[in-house]
């Protein structure tokens, strides 16, 4: 079984952060997103990955990812020159796939039970395609899935404004090399691109075996600023570690779990977990709040900090106020000018230079 993890796209989304970086490559808990999609088909057994890339962020995507040797894995990079659908993704891979069964994966997704035991229902099972679901409150933004009795897919619908049901397709597809078939025998959608849905029903009305899963655990969608908050929050949260390894002075006060990196250095700190602060920070007179991740070789001075995403190379400095809800980018320099107690909620794209004042 190969995997295809989707990593093109443009993260309108997610601009301005996304004008400079894939949305892939976004930190949680100081991890790019794309890494964790990748950790969750090694642990299913899956060493041999294709990753779609886009013209904008492919060579982003390379750079960070590698050949997969970190892992010990085989990964391929297959370029979409457009974003022309789920479907067209997958008829872009079909030299990569051939006829092997595989898993697709959306790589701006989270789950937290990983697709092992998805892979091995799909496996032991006779089913030609296989599919994650959850409830969710608001089904008409996503894909739709109506069930029989026993599981198995009946029907789906992209986005409906009546949904028949609230299950919605989380991102992750389990396939046989049958889908080949239906995608050829799709045609764009009115928004002109080869949906999934379409193909998978296709594959139904073909006389194909579609079966479903019902996630019960969290599954997160970081396509917005607050998803990625959101992401970060769960993440640390679950986080079982805690590890200083930086330099720490005897003014500065630790609370709960917090891992701080080699070569930081706190000066005069209250840090309370769950955080995560990189390799070579230097905060001095700060406070860091829970849920806050800290990309390396930043810099903080004399601010309050919760809930937020720093990015690496940001500089926060002599703020003396208070941030919170926010996603800062790469080499961001933040300062203020004023002393009155307001609180800051900010998403601040890569290379930005901002005085409060």
């Amino acid at each position: 079984m190969k995997g295809l993890i989707l990593s093109g796209g443009k993260g309108t989304r997610m601009r301005p952060i996304t004008h400079t970086a894939a949305k892939q490559l976004l930190p949680v808990a100081n991890k790019p997103i794309l890494f964790y999609g990748i950790e969750a088909l090694i642990s299913a057994g899956i060493n041999d990955i294709g990753i779609i890339i886009s013209p904008e962020t492919g060579n982003d995507i390379k750079e960070c990812v590698g050949d997969g040797s970190r892992w010990k894995i085989k990964i391929t990079y297959i370029l979409q020159d457009e974003p022309l659908g789920l479907a067209h993704a997958v008829k872009t891979a079909r030299p990569f796939l051939g006829d092997d069964t595989f898993v697709m994966y959306l790589g701006d997704n989270l789950i937290k039970d990983g697709v092992g035991p998805l892979v091995k229902r799909f496996q032991e099972g006779g089913a030609d395609a296989f599919l994650l679901l959850k409830e969710v409150p608001n089904p008409s933004s996503f894909g739709v899935a109506l069930l029989d009795a026993e599981g198995r897919i009946l029907k789906l619908e992209e986005k409906p404004k009546q949904p028949k049901s609230n299950l919605a397709l989380v991102g992750v597809y389990l396939f046989h090399n049958k889908i080949h078939a239906a995608i050829d025998a799709i045609k764009p959608s009115a928004r002109g691109e080869l949906e999934i849905t379409d193909a998978i029903q296709k594959m139904i009305e073909m006389g194909n075996r579609v079966d479903s899963h019902i996630l019960q655990s969290w599954w997160l969608d970081t396509g917005k600023k607050d998803d990625m908050l959101e992401a970060n929050r769960v993440v640390l949260d679950e986080m079982s570690d805690a590890s200083i390894e930086g330099d720490v002075d005897n003014s500065s006060k630790i609370s709960g779990r917090v891992s701080i990196g080699k070569g930081s250095e706190l000066k005069n700190c209250t840090i309370r977990g769950p955080v995560v602060i990189g390799q070579d920070c230097k905060l001095e007179g700060t406070y860091i709040g829970p849920f806050t991740s800290i990309g390396d070789g930043a810099k903080v001075s004399f601010a309050e900090i919760e809930y937020c995403i720093l990015r690496e190379n940001c500089q926060i400095l002599d703020f003396h106020g208070r941030i919170e809800d926010s996603l800062i980018g790469l080499n961001v320099e933040l300062t203020r000018s004023h002393n009155k107690p307001i609180a800051y909620r900010l998403m601040l794209g890569d290379d930005s230079k901002v005085e409060v004042v």
